[in-house]
């Protein structure tokens, strides 16, 4: 049995933003019950040089979004990068959500050779899409929903693994 390259993107990433959705309910729930004042989550970062909570979601939506676009020789809408609360980066979410429902399987099986350049700091980084999408699509949306999952769950916000996860 095969795996097409849409079944290991599309519904992947949209599980994984989803949970990252609810996990940024679950860090608006905690502040306001705390009487915590939620732009001190949003600006929260594990070390003085990683990049802040809210940074951290806006990439693993860039990422999804162009990823899969790229993939489908499409080039992504942009969103700009100008929430300041939860709730703009949950409405974020599910706008990056949306975009990726609207990708069928045809578009984006058989991409698995597929010349990919992608614009990194001045330089460009050359992929073919199956390396791509596994090596770098998603392995840095997993990163940055983890690294936003680890910020809440430092400063006090109760999650577990199946708040990462998600249900089956």
């Amino acid at each position: 049995m095969t795996i097409s390259m849409y079944q290991a993107s599309v519904p992947t990433l949209i599980r994984t933003l989803s949970n990252l959705a609810t996990i940024l309910e679950k860090g608006a729930a905690h502040a306001e019950a705390k009487k915590i004042d939620p732009s001190v989550f949003i600006s929260s970062r594990l070390y003085p040089d990683m990049l802040a909570l809210g940074r951290q979601v806006q990439i693993a939506s860039d990422i999804a979004r162009k990823g899969i676009a790229r993939l489908a020789g499409l080039e992504a809408p942009p969103i700009e990068d100008n929430e300041a609360t939860f709730a703009e980066f949950i409405v974020r979410l599910h706008t990056t959500i949306d975009y990726l429902k609207t990708f069928k399987a045809d578009q984006i099986d058989g991409s698995e050779e597929k010349s990919i350049a992608l614009p990194v700091r001045g330089d460009v980084m050359h992929f073919e899409g199956l390396p791509y999408l596994l090596g770098f699509v998603l392995p840095n949306v997993y990163f940055h929903v983890t690294t936003t999952y680890a910020i809440l769950r430092h400063n006090g916000v109760e999650l577990g693994k199946l708040d990462f996860l998600g249900k089956p």
